[in-house]
């Protein structure tokens, strides 16, 4: 019998790396990295979360079929009674993890600290941290941008990276073209990344969609792969692992 892993994503817009999380990760099984066990762990997707009522996002959750907790911010007089809030909400659904696809507000250490949280970022970092990453890069110096999958911690898109992908500049890109094709390796990168960092390998349930995004890599990037701290599901109730933001 699978151990179920029961994951949150957070999100505050268009939600389309939400989708791909949902579709690649929600009820499928994996098999653990550990050669000592054959334990097998299902990951569920037991909650969204959204602080922004009018995204788009949330009709995507509808479509998907998973649950969705609409908590507008601008309901609560401080960051800290918003993150109370969303502490609540999560805890009533026993989230051991948490994964952050486009959430647009920035985490006190209260809430942080009190769960496993990894976030994506759109630029290879620790080079052009911020909301505008992608503009930042594009019109950089350098050749590449790239998209970086990270634990969360008290400094703003500064925690270890578990993967990161370069995404090289082609010489007729426009921002428009560089972009989207920094969203591709997203969608490929996060739920590897995930897996990685939950020390789970591959994929035990036969209809697994996102079977070739997760082992094979975009032809549009060059990969660079950071071995970072990476939880047994098992240790998940006892780890000490500090993420706060």
């Amino acid at each position: 019998m699978a151990t179920t892993l029961s994951c949150a994503i957070l999100f505050s817009g268009n939600g389309s790396n939400m989708q791909h999380l949902i579709e690649s990760l929600h009820h499928k099984r994996f098999k653990s990295r550990q050669k000592d066990t054959a334990q097998e762990y299902e990951i569920e997707i037991t909650l969204t979360l959204c602080n922004n009522p009018s995204a788009y996002g949330i009709t995507r959750t509808k479509n998907l079929g998973v649950p969705c907790e609409i908590l507008p911010h601008k309901h609560f007089a401080t960051r800290e009674d918003f993150d109370k809030a969303m502490i609540n909400i999560l805890h009533t659904h026993k989230i051991e993890y948490i994964f952050l696809a486009g959430f647009m507000r920035i985490l006190t250490p209260a809430f942080t600290q009190k769960f496993k949280i990894i976030n994506i970022h759109p630029s290879f970092l620790p080079e052009y941290k911020g909301a505008h990453a992608i503009k930042d890069s594009f019109y950089s110096s350098s050749s590449y941008g790239g998209v970086s999958v990270h634990w969360v911690n008290e400094e703003l898109d500064g925690g270890e990276v578990i993967l990161q992908e370069k995404v090289v500049k082609l010489p007729n890109d426009n921002l428009e073209t560089f972009e989207a094709r920094i969203h591709e390796c997203e969608y490929s990168l996060y739920p590897r990344a995930i897996l990685h960092a939950l020390g789970l390998n591959e994929a035990v349930s036969q209809d697994f969609r996102a079977t070739d995004s997760i082992r094979t890599e975009s032809k549009l990037t060059d990969s660079h792969i950071t071995e970072s701290t990476s939880f047994s599901p098992a240790q998940s109730k006892t780890s000490t692992h500090k993420v706060s933001q």
